[in-house]
């Protein structure tokens, strides 16, 4: 499939929510960590919320490759997005 303008915009757009939803499951697991009697919840909510912080990288990664490589071609969405995001 060719990678018309509004493809790779609509890929982006995708990733962008994908990190959105990521960011707020990371951020209800971070408030949760070692809020449990139980080591093994606790252990539990740990591991969950590296999983969410490594897929979150991931998918930066990913949007990274797909934005426009020109000095100044990133957009003030994108932008905005990402210092949201804190990345």
């Amino acid at each position: 499939m060719a990678d018309t303008e509004d493809y790779t915009r609509g890929r982006r757009d995708g990733l962008r929510l994908a990190l959105a939803v990521l960011a707020a499951k990371e951020a209800k697991w971070a408030t949760l960590l070692g809020e449990s009697a139980s080591w093994r919840t606790n252990l539990s909510r740990e591991v969950r919320h590296k999983a969410l912080q490594v897929a979150q990288k991931r998918l930066q990664t990913v949007l990274n490759r797909f934005s426009p490589k020109e000095e100044g071609a990133i957009d003030a969405e994108l932008a905005a997005a990402l210092e949201q995001l804190g990345l």
